[in-house]
């Protein structure tokens, strides 16, 4: 019976074979995406799983997007790409081919962020049947590494009926690491110890500063002072000093030193909470800054901001404490007029420059687009529309377009005002979000003002306590309770009357 079958199949017309291949061949040898168990059926795809994928795709090309390099430079370090593995958002390791790397950074150089948004494919609703054919492709590699893809199409072909292109074989098993032959040793890309120009990469960093106000009262506060630095120069592009060590601290840092300094390249940072969140990664993303994590235990690019670090506390924190500190303003002026006259106008030893003139040398910095920097410096959450026209955020609630109940649509907003709020689906303006509801004008993870200090009652709370506990303790005393061990004798031997005693009349 099977082998009756197997014949009837071998014996199909062959426009019948071809429909078959164009059915069952595609989707089996597909994207490493579809080999991961995508959902069949699924007819929305998930905002919050898009907006990881658009920056998860800028952070595999944003190296090669650096307009500065030449062709031959891109080549290499395109190459250098594809040859490596990359965690995709769903937590599965992946490979992009050349192609796919090409294309991702036209689509960003042509829509920004939002060209690299996985876009609903044309098939959707489709069954995707047969993706355990590349499977079997896979064992029969491992079970003999000598045969060669057209021999397992064949294989294929003999056992299921269906042909399958031997270079489709050969790709897909060269994407999983079993292909025949071994790869070409790629030229790897090493990062420099110095960029080459201003504003090729800036190094950023937290470093704990002194309370506030000093010294140091019931309110005061530790200071957290972000620093960035520009690695080529020296140059002391921007800092603050903060209460908190979050995320919105860590951008205002970078807007105020993109507004002052123009656009980086690459933004260096360490892997704290201020540096390694899905805002920075989008702001960097909509940008075009290569954001760019330092490895745990690696020195590189660690040098200048630590020696930095150190010129800081001996220059300007000893000096601060030792007068005194009487508020964040005061604080944060005085340190922005000593970044500019004292740190950025000394010669280095290094680069026998002072990091101002350094800076400077090559011309004015690319500035950044108002517009988009506006745009990058926003906050992004996914909401689905209620059956009531209303999406929530922070405890508010919002009404939007009717026309979107059930659907998922994209909340972009400045998280210190949150009355305005606009609304996107499918990555195009869906109108804006109208108040319903205010509970919060600002978002949770935006650090509250500081509170001044109350005015002094002069109430001596222990003080009080004290005296009470002494009045309930000693009590009101008479003269007839008073001890008589501590008279003397001639005033014990006399009467009341002034008369002498038994013993005196003796």
């Amino acid at each position: 019976m099977g082998l009756r079958q197997h014949r009837e199949r071998r014996e199909a017309p062959r426009d019948h074979q071809r429909s078959a291949l164009v059915r069952d061949r595609q989707p089996s040898f597909h994207a490493p995406g579809a080999l991961n168990g995508a959902r069949q059926g699924e007819t929305k795809v998930d905002r919050d799983l898009t907006e990881a994928i658009a920056l998860h795709r800028w952070a595999v090309i944003a190296e090669a997007a650096n307009t500065r390099l030449s062709p031959a430079q891109k080549g290499v370090v395109v190459r250098a790409i594809a040859a490596a593995t990359h965690t995709h958002p769903d937590g599965t390791q992946r490979r992009y081919a050349r192609g796919t790397i090409d294309r991702w950074i036209r689509d960003w150089r042509t829509k920004g962020l939002e060209g690299l948004r996985p876009r609903p494919r044309a098939d959707t609703g489709v069954v995707r049947a047969r993706p355990e054919l590349f499977e079997e492709a896979v064992a029969l590699r491992l079970e003999v590494p000598s045969r060669s893809a057209a021999q397992i199409a064949d294989i294929v072909w003999h056992r299921h009926g269906l042909r399958v292109a031997s270079r489709t074989l050969r790709a897909q098993l060269r994407r999983r690491g079993l292909h025949a032959e071994a790869l070409a040793a790629e030229p790897r890309a090493f990062g420099r110890y110095e960029a080459e120009a201003p504003n090729d990469r800036w190094i950023t960093d937290v470093l704990v500063g002194p309370w506030v106000p000093h010294p140091r009262v019931a309110s005061s506060g530790r200071a957290r002072l972000f620093l960035i630095v520009d690695d080529h120069s020296r140059l002391l592009v921007h800092g603050r000093f903060h209460r908190f060590e979050n995320a919105r601290a860590g951008q205002e840092v970078l807007r105020a030193a993109i507004v002052r300094r123009g656009l980086p390249v690459v933004l260096y940072a360490d892997n704290g909470a201020p540096f390694s969140n899905a805002a920075l990664a989008r702001t960097c993303a909509v940008l075009g800054i290569r954001l760019v994590h330092s490895k745990p235990y690696s020195p590189e690019g660690r040098g200048k901001q630590e020696r930095l670090n150190r010129f800081i506390r001996e220059r300007f924190i000893a000096e601060a404490e030792h007068v005194g500190i009487e508020d964040w303003g005061e604080l944060n002026d005085r340190f922005e007029a000593w970044a500019e006259q004292v740190a950025n106008r000394r010669v280095h030893a290094e680069t026998n420059q002072t990091p101002m003139a350094r800076f400077e040398a090559p011309g004015p910095p690319r500035a950044a687009d108002p517009a988009r920097l506006i745009e990058a410096f926003r906050w992004s959450v996914a909401r689905r529309v209620t059956r009531t026209a209303t999406v929530s955020l922070e405890s508010n609630s919002y009404a939007v377009d009717p026309a979107l109940v059930g659907q998922r649509v994209e909340l972009r907003f400045d998280p210190e005002d949150l009355t305005v709020i606009e609304v996107f689906h499918q990555g195009r303006a869906a109108g804006v979000a109208t108040p319903f509801v205010i509970g919060r004008h600002t978002h949770r993870a935006t650090p509250p003002p500081p509170r001044p200090d109350p005015p002094p009652t002069g109430v001596d709370y222990l003080g009080l306590v004290a005296a009470a506990h002494e009045a309930e303790v000693v009590g009101p005393i008479s003269f007839s309770q008073m001890p008589l061990s501590g008279l003397g004798t001639e005033e014990a031997g006399q009467g009341t009357d002034g008369s002498e005693g038994a013993e005196g009349a003796r």
